[in-house]
């Protein structure tokens, strides 16, 4: 982790080929985390974009070095979380013309329709969880939520999505 506290000290002094490095480190997680969320290629990747961009021009805001991960993901949070207000309705379904990516599948129908049925909020909780292995507490601090609650809401999601598939 020496190198990752090394870049962001670089990174804060206008280096953008260390910025780049950073990015290097979490760009497959952002990009599948919005495109679980956001399920279209073009938009999850125009939101990483955002975030991104954001991101290199506010590196110099960062304290610590070793919440780069958390802080650029909280500013993904955002921008998927504004994405989502500005284009999608609860009733969208998922295109199944669009892979989600060649690393990412969907194994199962039912599992596909069932995540599909969860609320953004809800799907980008998970997504953080599952996907991004992101803690209760980690995934607090990005959502602005109590850690308590994430465990929660993760437990409640996880009951409803075992009910659902074991349902017949």
């Amino acid at each position: 982790m020496n190198d990752l506290n090394e870049y962001v000290r670089l990174a804060r002094n206008g280096s953008s080929d260390a910025f780049a490095k950073l990015y290097a480190t979490v760009y497959k997680e952002m990009y599948h985390i919005a495109l679980y969320n956001l399920r279209n290629s073009h938009d999850a990747g125009d939101v990483v974009s955002d975030a991104v961009l954001d991101a290199f021009c506010s590196i110099g805001k960062l304290k610590n070095a070793d919440a780069f991960k958390g802080w650029i993901m909280k500013i993904l949070y955002a921008k998927i979380k504004k994405r989502q207000r500005e284009y999608f309705a609860p009733t969208d379904e998922l295109d199944d013309d669009i892979p989600l990516s060649d690393d990412f599948q969907y194994d199962d129908v039912e599992l596909k329709e069932a995540l599909g049925r969860l609320d953004n909020e809800s799907r980008l909780i998970l997504s953080m969880s599952v996907l991004g292995g992101y803690s209760s507490s980690e995934i607090s601090q990005m959502c602005d939520l109590k850690p308590s609650s994430v465990r929660s809401r993760i437990a409640r999601i996880k009951e409803k999505l075992r009910m659902e598939l074991t349902a017949e």
